[in-house]
């Protein structure tokens, strides 16, 4: 059996668990399969001192980037609220730049796509951050290919994923792609953490965005459209129930939610059908109709538009 060793970079102030999340998940598939997984995980410091505030603790990482020259099959850079020096030639651009090649995949957990931007390792190809981030990565990156709404994304050798618990996602797909789906699966049971939440699916669901309003007209009308999906849930008739005209409600929800009514209804929709094909043996048709979807071929247009693939493949993809 072949070890995989693993570094994760770790850059000052760095999310905890941007680290402690993929760590885990590698560390416990050698538990869960030690006949068959073999992961040897390295922490590695951005400065020559190994000791590295992280998240308010003091972490002691296995070596620097200054003082390790060891072969590197998977490579991630864990992310940091302070990503500054991100912008600017570095050691630690040298690093990757030299580093990354050779590994046989790299990438990022939440903003430490930054520093893989800075080294040049995302141009022209497509990347994820936390969603929070990710235009500030487009127009610093403008060569990368974003994608805002992601909980993770493979091009090619380059992994990137979404923010904090989604390195989690991207360490369960990796090992997934190394020894198989009952493998992963025994790792996210023991971590309490689902294994079938897709690539494609969006960072941002209905429910997040219904807790981002603060105006409470348009928070209680988000709240009311989660509960009574299957019921005609027009422009009109919601402005209607928050005692708004169409074009104040309209202005003022977008405002609030960073996005249309309709496209917050149609969110709200995919997400409840998601989690019935997930969870159910129910026929398209009784899902569409159960969601608010007129028939399943609009059904199946939503789903397009919002994750990428039909509910028939959906569901053959993910359900438990």
């Amino acid at each position: 059996m072949d070890s995989k060793p693993i570094a994760i970079i770790v850059p000052h102030d760095a999310q905890s668990l941007d680290i402690a999340g993929p760590l885990d998940a590698f560390l416990e598939a050698n538990r869960q399969a030690p006949g068959k997984c073999s992961y040897a995980v390295r922490l590695l410091s951005t400065a020559r001192d190994r000791i590295v505030k992280v998240g308010g603790m003091s972490l002691v990482t296995d070596s620097s980037i200054f003082d390790d020259e060891a072969p590197i099959d998977t490579l991630l850079v864990a992310g940091t609220p302070n990503y500054a020096d991100a912008y600017t030639e570095s050691p630690l651009h040298v690093w990757l730049r030299r580093h990354a090649p050779r590994s046989r995949r790299h990438g990022s957990v939440c903003t430490g796509a930054f520093f893989l931007g800075g080294a040049g390792l995302l141009d022209g190809l497509n990347v994820t951050t936390h969603w929070q981030h990710a235009a500030e990565l487009a127009e610093r990156f403008p060569v990368a290919k974003v994608v805002s709404d992601q909980i993770f994304v493979q091009d090619g050798s380059l992994w990137t994923s979404a923010g904090v618990t989604a390195g989690i996602d991207l360490a369960l797909k990796l090992i997934e792609d190394d020894h198989g789906r009952d493998v992963a699966l025994s790792v996210a049971k023991r971590l309490v953490v689902f294994l079938k939440r897709p690539g494609g699916q969006s960072q941002f669901s209905a429910h997040l965005a219904a807790q981002v309003a603060t105006e409470e007209r348009i928070q209680a009308v988000q709240h009311w459209i989660l509960d009574h999906l299957p019921l005609e849930l027009s422009v009109r008739n919601l402005a209607s129930r928050a005692a708004m005209s169409v074009r104040n409600f309209t202005r003022v929800f977008q405002q609030e939610a960073g996005m249309t009514p309709a496209d917050f209804v149609e969110m709200a929709r995919v997400d409840s059908a998601r989690r019935s094909l997930e969870d159910t043996d129910k026929p398209l048709q009784r899902v569409a109709s159960s969601c608010g979807f007129a028939n399943p071929d609009t059904m199946r247009r939503a789903f397009m538009r919002r994750i990428g693939v039909g509910p028939s493949e959906y569901r053959e993809r993910f359900r438990g």
